[in-house]
């Protein structure tokens, strides 16, 4: 694993004054023509009366014909022109089902929908208010602004310890011996404008109380209209003992609001306001204000002034430690009826203290209703599990953009660019890490489900809609979705361009064939059942585009075969080209990418696409021919036999990838020639023997794909050789879980250029370690010659990857993107609580049914 513009335009209108002026003097001069001619011949007059009638009958007749004609045949001439890829999917979107209206969207509006801050609040709509917290850390004797999530802050830890994805969240953050304690909170009641009322309690404690710069605290509440409109100060001087309002304004969604700050502390609060459209720069802009005052009048406070018409407010609110804040915002406030004073006083204070109690109470007893741990864990893993899942769904963003995507050389399209913008989309999702990869991306989401819907299964179907509304009109889901100017201030731009022949792999049919054996399994309630099976209904016509788009974009020179698109044949940089498509980025392919390929993992994700797709036919009975189309082809790829010829090697009792391979290929260093003709040295590719076509001899991921999938009979020898490679500590095996690639590889550990080190080259990875034990545990349950030797590699995978994962949350403070296959420490990406958090199910015990 490895936004689009930042102006905003405002166009110009009339007044309606100014057109009621232009109406009237246009409409004069026919009056006074008028007029002089009913001095003269009056019979004259009349037969032109019937005249002009008659024409401007016809004339306004001929005019919606001609409009009729011209929108009619100048629509196919813009289809023409619109490039197929930016062309959306001719279908109903699954978004504009009725179950995702009313209650349900409303109950949704507000949440910490903006995963790349540390704390962040915003709706769910393009042009939203936007909430967030900064704050002034301490370290090394220096000052630091924290706002957006980033590694280079250091931070000992911070994440959800509780978040249901609706209506509560609690959160833990450490700096550098301050602890800043967050909790979220949602209410719906009489008075309250759509969407309801939301508070933020900041509870700030300091272990270091005795250091004098950490003795006092500053932190930073600002409220920002994305739309522009302005927003109102409650006066130029906040005195909070008198008054608790700190600003107020309106929109068309939640109608008036008020923000107010309440506290038993004594608090200083300064402020300061801002016109403009960057809200994703506010953090310099703070710090720029901050600086002045400094330089100006020696005071680390803000100036008490604000540009006209802010759309941003910014509240600085210092005190000495321990302190704690409560902070609401009530929506509806225009009415007399709106019980401001009552709303006021259920989220602040004592009243939000119980209400917090009871909505942790609510997390824990549903925690333990879903994954039912009591009886399987210790308890320092029962609060690593509830960390996981609080993250992941206190992870969930709402984003909305245009992506980018790539034209191709030979496109027809006129640009001055490289690319051509995706139509203008949302899109509620889980993130993977919110410090690293703070937005969606499609191969991690199916995996992040696994977890999202056995908590909620309204918030899962609501996220795979919008991922499946994003196909356009060949059946494509562009895979990292960068929407925004937030999310895309994150990304190199390196990686900004989607590339429409690349795929990824379709992990959404995991959720998608889960929640379908379950319904046949009678595991949800009738209520949601019949929305499941909507939903179902609805979203098919895009699953099969979207199985068609790979079955023919991405399928093989043999029958049964298939291949990811996109490595780069013409490098000479990397040791072996990447496949980022593959979601494995430098996991060891064909040395020279070819269009002879064979990827056995894109031949077991489609056979998982076709059984998935098979399951929903034959859940709605279509009576199209679909159901055997579908069926015949998940038969094909699972055949064993076929699957055995294309991909096994009998001497390893292996799969391997198939395609034009060498294994005498090196980076070496060579002398070139840079700009001036300044001699330079980089790392260039040497290959030391001709390739030819041949099975690829990786022992690794890829090579359990066909045992992940469970299509090995469970009494085949083959079966008994991928127990033996993944308890081999020559091969797979190690106390923390299992390696990527086999030590015995020839790029194991090995760089793949000068700047890129080893990735998928052995490291520990949580998604393909879920799924290897899923596969475990099936064949530990069925009859066969190896199910106990299965049931015990089982049971020491279990426990030493709960173990490690576990060991580094409380040595480090987070779940980490990946874990060293040598001595288990945590490596990448902090925290990632995409799918490692699926410890959790490993925990719980819980795997996709098949």
């Amino acid at each position: 694993m490895s936004g689009n513009g930042r102006r905003s335009a405002r166009s110009r209108i009339k007044s309606s004054t100014d057109v009621d002026e232009f109406d009237r003097r246009r409409n004069s001069k026919p009056d006074r023509e008028v007029r002089k001619d009913r001095i003269g011949d009056h019979s004259f007059i009349r037969i032109l009366n019937v005249n002009i009638k008659a024409l401007l009958g016809f004339v306004v007749l001929a005019f919606f014909i001609i409009l009729f004609l011209i929108l009619h045949l100048m629509k196919p001439v813009e289809d023409a022109q619109r490039p197929r890829v930016v062309t959306p999917f001719p279908a109903p979107k699954i978004m504009d089902l009725p179950q995702f209206q009313g209650e349900h969207k409303e109950s949704l509006y507000w949440g910490t929908y903006r995963p790349q801050v540390y704390l962040g609040i915003r709706a769910r709509t393009p042009q939203s208010l936007v909430a967030g917290l900064m704050w002034i850390g301490v370290k090394d004797g220096r000052y630091f602004m924290r706002h957006v999530c980033q590694d280079s802050d250091e931070l000992s830890t911070y994440g959800w310890t509780h978040h249901n994805g609706r209506d509560y969240g609690h959160q833990v953050l450490i700096d550098h011996g301050m602890t800043l304690a967050t909790s979220f909170l949602k209410s719906k009641e009489d008075g309250s404008g759509y969407g309801g009322d939301w508070t933020v309690r900041i509870d700030v404690k300091s272990e270091k109380w005795n250091e004098e710069m950490l003795r006092s605290a500053h932190l930073f509440f600002y409220l920002a209209d994305e739309d522009g409109n302005a927003l109102s100060l409650s006066g130029d001087i906040l005195d909070i003992r008198e008054n608790s309002l700190l600003a107020l304004g309106s929109r068309m969604d939640v109608g008036g609001w008020q923000l107010h700050l309440e506290s038993v502390d004594d608090l200083e609060v300064h402020y300061s306001g801002f016109r403009t459209p960057h809200i994703h720069n506010l953090s310099d802009l703070v710090q720029e204000s901050l600086g002045e005052q400094v330089r100006k009048f020696g005071r680390l406070q803000l100036p008490d002034t604000s540009d006209n018409s802010p759309n941003i407010l910014v509240f600085q609110i210092s005190a000495k430690v321990p302190f704690k804040i409560d902070i609401p915002f009530l929506s509806g406030t225009g009415l007399k009826s709106s019980r401001v004073e009552e709303r006021l006083n259920s989220l602040t204070g004592t009243s939000l203290t119980r209400e917090l109690i009871e909505k942790q109470n609510e997390f824990d007893n549903k925690f333990e209703k879903c994954f039912n741990l009591t009886s399987k864990v210790d308890s320092e893993s029962l609060i690593v599990g509830k960390a996981a899942i609080g993250n992941m769904l206190g992870g969930i963003g709402y984003f909305y953009g245009q992506s980018k995507i790539s034209l191709p050389k030979n496109n027809n399209f006129k640009s001055h660019d490289n690319f051509i913008s995706y139509w203008p989309a949302e899109l509620y999702t889980a993130v993977p890490s919110r410090s690293f990869f703070p937005r969606g991306f499609l191969w991690d989401e199916g995996f992040h489900q696994l977890l999202i819907w056995r908590w909620d299964i309204r918030i899962c179907l609501d996220i795979i809609g919008h991922w499946l509304d994003l196909m356009n009109i060949d059946g494509w889901i562009p895979r990292e979705q960068i929407l925004g100017a937030e999310a895309l201030s994150k990304v190199p731009e390196e990686f900004v361009l989607q590339h429409p022949t690349n795929g990824n792999p379709p992990t959404l049919f995991l959720v998608l064939h889960d929640l379908v054996s379950s319904l046949k399994r009678n595991k949800f309630t009738s209520m949601e059942s019949n929305e499941i099976s909507s939903f179902l209904e609805r979203a098919f016509v895009r699953l099969e585009a979207w199985f068609q788009w790979f079955n023919t974009t991405q399928s093989g020179n043999e029958m049964s075969s298939y291949f990811w698109h996109g490595r780069d044949s013409t490098t000479t940089r990397e040791l072996n080209p990447k496949t980022l498509s593959s979601g494995l980025d430098d996991y060891p392919r064909a040395s020279h990418p070819s269009g002879e390929e064979h990827h056995v993992d894109l031949r077991c994700w489609m056979l998982l696409a076709a059984e998935c797709m098979h399951s929903i036919t034959e859940l709605f009975r279509k009576e199209n021919g679909l159901e055997k189309e579908y069926g015949s082809t998940a038969k094909l790829l699972s055949d064993f036999d076929i699957l055995n010829q294309m991909h096994l090697d009998k001497a390893h009792g292996a799969y391997f990838d198939f395609g034009n391979h060498t294994e005498k290929v090196r980076l070496s260093w060579k002398e070139v020639r840079a700009g001036n003709n300044y001699p330079t040295r980089e790392l260039v590719r040497e290959t030391l023997e001709k390739p030819e076509l041949r099975l690829v001899p990786h022992i690794g991921y890829v090579s359990l794909f066909p045992f992940m999938e469970k299509i090995i009979p469970p009494e085949s020898w083959i079966l008994e050789k991928q127990l033996d490679l993944i308890s081999n500590r020559s091969t797979l095996w190690t106390d923390y879980g299992l390696r990527s690639l086999s030590k015995t590889s020839s790029l194991y550990m090995k760089r793949n250029t000068e700047h890129d080190p080893p990735y998928w080259r052995g490291p520990i990875w949580m998604n393909m370690n879920y799924r290897i034990l899923s596969a475990l545990h099936h064949y530990s349950q069925v009859d066969g010659p190896y199910r106990d030797k299965a049931r015990i590699i089982y049971n020491d995978l279990r426990g030493n990857l709960i173990r490690n994962v576990v060991h580094n949350y409380y040595q480090s403070g987070y779940l980490w993107e990946q874990y060293d296959q040598k001595k288990g420490k945590g490596k990448g990406a902090r925290p990632f609580t995409g799918w490692t958090s699926l410890v959790l199910l490993i925990m719980a015990e819980t795997y996709c049914e098949r």
